[in-house]
């Protein structure tokens, strides 16, 4: 089976980095053309665009203001002409002990939520509204395992935007069905990324080589393939869904 997604317009939000960059790339070699978005690293987004080519292009926007969701997906459409599928990767993985003083806590939470799950609240709003006048399209949320098994203590805020994201996609995939949308959820565990990388200079990599069944951290390369095969429309029927990736470290 050949997926060919030639002619489809797919926006990726923090296309830049880690699972976006890997998720850009295999959606360009299966013909798409990305709508690659960034916030602060310009220099990567243009080399990635210029590297896929299919007429790719960055598009900058800060979602830590989600109101720059509505201009980021209007400027898509401007570029394109259309919009097929909107791919929600852009996520914060902010560390916030319950220690901290409140005002920093509260900082972080806020940050965490605007960027995870509001600003993609606010993309939702316009690919909808957007799919319901073109005739239909699909959202693929990267979500995470933490949104049904939890995270670790310092990760309240990361694990309820997660969570959230969950409970949106679903409610998309049941209440515009009829109006050919769909909405699906790929929720990684670990992966080999320089947000992990961090945590994994702070606390090693036995912790999270031992929540592993497989003997390798999953890779941004072992993401994209599920975000392509989604966005085919081959899966259409499994709307609503979430598809674990996460080396059987949480199996429901």
């Amino acid at each position: 089976m050949k997926v060919d997604l030639s002619g489809k317009v797919i926006l990726v939000t923090g296309g830049p980095g880690g699972i976006g960059d890997a998720v850009v790339r295999q959606l360009a070699e299966s013909g798409a053309t990305v709508a690659i978005h960034y916030n602060k690293n310009a220099k990567k987004a243009k080399r990635l665009a210029d590297e896929v080519r299919n007429e790719a292009t960055s598009f900058c926007a800060d979602l830590s203001e989600p109101v720059n969701g509505v201009k980021l997906f209007n400027d898509v459409l401007k570029a394109y002409g259309r919009v097929d599928v909107l791919v929600n990767n852009a996520g914060v993985y902010l560390k916030s002990p319950n220690e901290e003083n409140i005002d920093e806590w509260l900082a972080k939470w806020n940050t965490t939520i605007a960027i995870n799950l509001t600003s993609v609240g606010v993309l939702c709003r316009e690919a909808v509204n957007y799919f319901k006048k073109s005739g239909g399209g699909r959202i693929i949320h990267i979500a995470s395992r933490a949104a049904f098994r939890g995270d670790y203590e310092d990760y309240f805020a990361y694990a309820s935007s997660k969570g959230g994201m969950v409970a949106l996609s679903k409610t998309i995939a049941r209440a515009y069905g009829k109006h050919n949308i769909k909405s699906f959820v790929v929720a990684p565990g670990f992966v080999r990324t320089p947000i992990i990388d961090e945590y994994i200079k702070e606390h090693g990599d036995d912790i999270i080589m031992k929540e592993l069944s497989l003997n390798e951290l999953t890779r941004p390369e072992d993401v994209a393939p599920t975000v392509v095969f989604l966005a085919s429309g081959l899966m259409d029927h499994a709307t609503g869904c979430s598809i674990d990736i996460n080396a059987a470290s949480y199996v429901r």
